[in-house]
């Protein structure tokens, strides 16, 4: 029955959130069709939203498995910030929205495994061990995850572009710098002219003031994401370098600038991410770049 205020006017009905979502999309029925609109560069979130929205996007287990109080401690919001965001997706509320990453991950052994590491298995194994164990459960996840879902037209568009630099940079900062390090030592045992960006002496800008078109650039970034690394890449992409990426979801400032990319998600244990995926696939990087520059 359509209601009247008291001017006589009617009034609109409230929609019931069940058609279309508030973007204009038809609501995600699977957790594949939600990332196709999360990635589709058409959704622009305010900042807690965007937060909630790159959490979902790189810890769908925990989404699955966790109360909407766990989950919002861990992706840093309040409990309905994340009813709002499922609400904004066309769903009555979260536990309905949570039914996406349910069915995503039923019989996904690494998600449960990261979860809940191993202290079910070794109950009376020491606190040191039972967090080694964790550490090592959380790798194979990530491990796991990289080899279900990699991106092959992607790794081989971006091992072309540094096999055919005359110069490859390579920039990574704070939990990333690890990897850019491990990469630049592993292709100068290979021969393959490399630069690192350490930014000693706070000198990053100056080390990439060099950078030519000829060149291309290596770049690592996670969430949440450091200004100095998206600041570098700009500048050498003005520079006409050739950018690829390593990054952990399609809000990565890095996607835009680059050329190619490729997603690794990291699991983490207790407070600790691991790198173990991202050093797999910057290992491989290293290879095919050999490779492709062999006679």
């Amino acid at each position: 029955m359509t209601r009247v205020s008291k001017s006589g006017q009617p009034t609109p009905q409230r929609k019931s959130g069940r058609g279309r979502a508030a973007f204009g999309y038809t609501r995600p029925g699977t957790y594949e069709e939600l990332r196709a609109v999360l990635s589709s560069g058409t959704v622009h979130f305010p900042k807690r939203l965007r937060q909630v929205a790159i959490f979902l996007w790189q810890h769908p287990g925990e989404v699955a498995l966790g109360t909407i109080t766990e989950v919002a401690a861990q992706a840093g919001v309040q409990p309905s910030t994340l009813v709002r965001f499922a609400q904004t997706f066309g769903f009555a509320g979260f536990s309905e929205f949570q039914d996406l990453f349910k069915e995503h991950i039923k019989g996904s052994w690494p998600e449960g495994r990261a979860r809940n590491g191993s202290a079910a298995r070794v109950p009376k194994a020491s606190a040191d061990l039972r967090f080694v164990e964790g550490l090592v459960a959380a790798s194979q996840a990530s491990l796991a995850r990289v080899a279900g879902n990699f991106d092959l037209a992607r790794f081989e568009r971006m091992s072309e572009i540094m096999a055919t630099a005359d110069l490859i940079y390579l920039i990574g900062s704070k939990r990333a710098f690890p990897v850019t390090a491990y990469v630049s030592l592993s292709l100068s045992q290979q021969g393959v002219r490399n630069a690192l960006v350490d930014n000693v002496g706070s000198t990053a800008f100056d080390q990439v003031g060099c950078i030519g078109p000829g060149d291309a650039v290596l770049a690592v970034s996670f969430s949440p994401y450091n200004s100095i690394t998206p600041e570098l890449v700009a500048a050498a992409s003005e520079r006409g370098a050739k950018i690829v990426s390593i990054t952990d979801s399609t809000f990565s400032p890095l996607v835009k600038l680059s050329d190619a990319w490729i997603e690794v998600i990291e699991s983490d244990f207790a407070g600790f991410r691991s790198l173990a995926a991202t050093l797999a696939v910057g290992m491989g990087l290293v290879h095919a770049v050999v490779a492709r520059r062999s006679p």
